[in-house]
């Protein structure tokens, strides 16, 4: 088995764990959200890129964090794996409460008065960065693709693939969402995406706490 076949499922799954985080919207994506319908597409791509940015950060802290904790502590990457697949339960039990609670999704535009198209980047930047659940969201990601003695290449091939998921991903929904026929859509398919989304972070979060590496 060449090192790329070694990896790959972890990379593909720490992928799927992003996007389907993506998918289930937060304060950023909702965010998003608002701003193309309380402002305007060119408002709200802005905003989306500066979401798209502070997820870059947050995953290059993290995969250096964790390279650097292991490189050190290999015994580490259990308690990683356990607090990441922990999460990802906590998630998928969010995502099913949501799936039976009636409440349609809520977006609002963030708060601020009238911003050029950088200060609606910035703003984004700076809500991605002040998430304080960011930080646990990208551990258990990045700790679905490592594996102990993981080489360098696999952490920057999960920071550089998320982060053209999260600009492609991010900037879709400044563009659907632009009009209000996109959110009644959304809002009508909502509980099934939510089912959907817990069932993922409930397979994601017991594979990662039954892994061996």
């Amino acid at each position: 088995m060449t090192e790329v076949e070694l990896y790959l499922p972890g990379i593909l799954l720490a992928y799927g764990a992003f996007f389907v985080g993506i998918a289930s919207p937060g304060p950023n994506v909702l965010a998003v959200m608002g701003t193309s319908m309380g402002v305007g597409r060119r408002a709200g791509m802005a905003l989306a890129l500066g979401v798209a940015f502070g997820s870059f950060v947050w995953a290059m802290l993290t995969a250096v964090g964790l390279s650097a904790l292991l490189s050190v502590y290999a015994s580490a990457l259990l308690g990683i794996k356990i607090g990441g697949g922990l999460y990802l339960l906590w998630l998928a039990y969010k995502a099913f409460r949501s799936a039976a609670s009636r409440h349609d999704i809520e977006v609002r535009q963030p708060a601020g008065g009238e911003r050029t198209a950088m200060g609606f980047l910035v703003r984004g930047f700076i809500i991605q960065m002040t998430n304080p659940k960011a930080a646990l969201a990208w551990i258990a990601v990045i700790s679905l693709g490592m594996r102990e003695g993981a080489p360098l290449w696999v952490a920057a091939v999960i920071v550089i693939g998320t982060f053209a998921l999260s600009i492609a991903l991010h900037l879709t929904y400044a563009l659907a969402f632009s009009t209000p026929f996109m959110i009644r859509i959304y809002a009508g398919a909502r509980r099934g995406i939510q089912a959907t989304l817990g069932a993922f972070f409930a397979i994601a979060g017991i594979r990662l706490l039954t892994s061996r590496t």
